[in-house]
């Protein structure tokens, strides 16, 4: 990768001829001949989701502790898994923030809630409400029974809805 002096960036990759081709439908040919390859699957949402409560846990006890950058950190974490879950459930490009833009309005409004306005521990515990509010319903749309089963316990950290839509 090479970063210009205008900002542009060229990035630069090579493949052996037998592995050249797509393997994402994003893939465009400018010049040479492709192979067929097998196409990559985005991850199952749970692959994903998988750590949103254990960032949800640390984002709890770093707001106890006074660790305030570090509670700020994990509740992004837990934004971020959320959002690239969305991204795979309405087939989006979900590395990189690569699709979050283009998320239906509702799902990218519902998140802005978990966004941390301040380093201030009531601020804190909001966005990191918020935060898991989204987490639970993304789980939903991925595994309700388990979104079932692990909304009492983060209900139990002081964080999770009053009640199950």
């Amino acid at each position: 990768m090479f970063l210009m002096a205008s900002t542009l960036q060229v990035d630069l990759a090579f493949t052996p001829a037998s592995s050249f081709g797509a393997v994402t439908p994003s893939f465009k040919v400018l010049f040479g001949e492709p192979v067929e390859r097998e196409r990559y699957s985005p991850p199952a949402a749970m692959s994903l989701l998988d750590y949103g409560w254990l960032y949800a846990l640390h984002a709890r006890s770093s707001i106890q502790r006074g660790k305030v950058w570090q509670a700020e950190y994990m509740i992004g974490m837990v934004r971020d898994q959320v959002l690239a879950a969305a991204c795979v459930r309405f087939g989006l490009p979900w590395r990189e923030a690569r699709g979050m833009d283009r998320l239906p309005a509702q799902e990218k409004h519902r998140l802005e809630a978990a966004l941390v306005r301040s380093l201030e521990p009531v601020e804190l515990r909001r966005a990191l409400k918020a935060v898991t509010d989204c987490l639970v319903d993304e789980i939903e749309h991925a595994d309700p029974a388990l979104a079932r089963r692990i909304e009492p316990a983060l209900r139990e950290l002081g964080v999770g809805k009053t009640g199950h839509r």
